[in-house]
């Protein structure tokens, strides 16, 4: 039956081609845009490449300070003294890494100033994040406790402060920034990512002066990797447990601290909540996304399920006869749900090369800056997922209306 049906729609689909060609447009245009949508998505909360290891590690990526009576409150990224004094003895994390926010410093070299981003982090940053060295190497923790004046710098930002040298060429080179003099001990990829995100790394013993040593609150977060998945949720019961323990520098002014290790979905959850409770918001957060890609879905599934009504006022003649001989209404609803999940098939198949260029395309227009995300299978997935969702939806109504019609009236022309 099922074979009968493919073969019938195949058929009709070709005997209306406008119709089809209309279909296939909406379908391939919507699906495009979702397929992109959930590429750059993935790219974001489930990494590969530079945070491939974002499965087994958390961040903390802010605290609360406030008093009981609430007149008094910070919420901001952590401070040194917070991620050394409390975070580092941790026992559930095998590794803990202190990172400061990127920020933009000016970098003179031969005349020219560029504003590129900084990040200042400790030796247990490159133990975490799996970059690919293209030239040098990493600093050590060694490099980190003899503050010496050393850099990573990536890929782009070798090539726009030495034009003309290869990323191995770069390093020995010095240059300028913030008026602190760096030697470029190693060149890495270019990365994209919210824990990556920078055009130069330098120890964070550079700072002009100690002070950051004894804040509280800063510009720094924390990662905390664990051996496997499976120890997330012991990092996350430990940093709450030690949350509770954090003596503030003024107890006047604040008297309580709170902070969660979140992994990336909760982090933007809890950034827009700026929710203090085990549970950041990221459900919230899934449930408006998947609501937002229903609306979407939705226009065009309305405007396929009008182009289906007008076939079927077409095929009226059709559908009485085979009802007249004996086709019933649940098998001239599966035929009508088959032709259109085969259109929707087609149209899925016809937007992935249409996703794939639209990725390369931002990729190369450079509109977000270090952007590489590609195709993979579990795009793929989702891409089949929502094709065959959008399918069933658009075909719904226009089968419950074709399975309705009185083969009187439909032989007639009058359905």
């Amino acid at each position: 039956m099922l074979k009968n049906h493919i073969v019938m729609a195949y058929k009709v689909c070709l005997r209306r081609k406008l119709y089809t060609a209309l279909s296939l447009l909406c379908i391939m245009l919507t699906l495009s845009v979702l397929l992109v949508a959930t590429a750059l998505l993935q790219q974001a909360f489930h990494p590969t490449g530079v945070e491939g290891r974002s499965d087994r590690y958390l961040q903390v990526f802010a605290v609360e300070a406030r008093s009981d009576d609430r007149n008094s409150r910070y919420y901001g990224p952590l401070g040194y003294k917070l991620v050394e004094q409390y975070l580092k003895p941790l026992k559930s994390a095998t590794v803990v890494s202190a990172l400061t926010l990127p920020q933009t410093v000016s970098v003179y070299q031969e005349g020219r100033v560029s504003e590129l981003l900084m990040r200042r982090t400790d030796a247990e940053y490159w133990r975490i994040l799996d970059f690919a060295v293209l030239g040098g190497r990493l600093y050590t923790p060694d490099d980190v406790a003899q503050g010496r004046m050393v850099a990573v710098i990536n890929s782009s930002t070798a090539l726009r402060l030495f034009p003309g040298v290869t990323a191995g060429g770069a390093v020995g080179r010095q240059f300028d920034a913030g008026n602190q003099q760096f030697q470029v001990i190693g060149v890495v990829e270019d990365a994209l990512h919210l824990n990556a995100l920078a055009d130069i790394w330098t120890p964070v013993t550079t700072f002009p002066d100690s002070g950051y040593r004894q804040q509280l609150f800063g510009t720094f977060t924390a990662l905390l990797m664990a051996d496997s998945p499976a120890g997330l949720d012991a990092i996350r019961k430990e940093v709450q447990q030690v949350s509770r323990t954090v003596q503030l520098d003024d107890p006047r002014q604040w008297n309580r601290a709170y902070f969660f290790a979140d992994d990336k979905l909760d982090v933007l959850a809890r950034t827009v909540s700026q929710s203090q409770t085990m549970d950041s918001g990221a459900g919230t957060v899934l449930a408006v996304l998947y609501i937002l890609a229903i609306l979407f879905m939705l226009l065009p599934a309305l405007n396929l399920v009008n182009l289906n009504m007008g076939r079927i006022m077409e095929r009226g003649t059709e559908i009485g006869t085979r009802k007249a001989f004996g086709a019933t209404n649940a098998q001239l609803a599966a035929q009508l749900l088959t032709e259109n999940v085969l259109l929707c098939l087609v149209g899925g198949a016809l937007s992935l090369p249409c996703a794939a260029l639209a990725l390369a395309w931002l990729e190369s227009a450079e509109l977000i800056p270090y952007l590489k995300v590609s195709l993979n299978g579990a795009v793929f997935g989702y891409g089949l997922l929502l094709t065959l969702i959008f399918g069933v939806l658009s075909g719904l109504a226009p089968a419950w209306k074709m399975s309705r019609l009185d083969p009187v009236h439909a032989l007639k022309g009058t359905a």
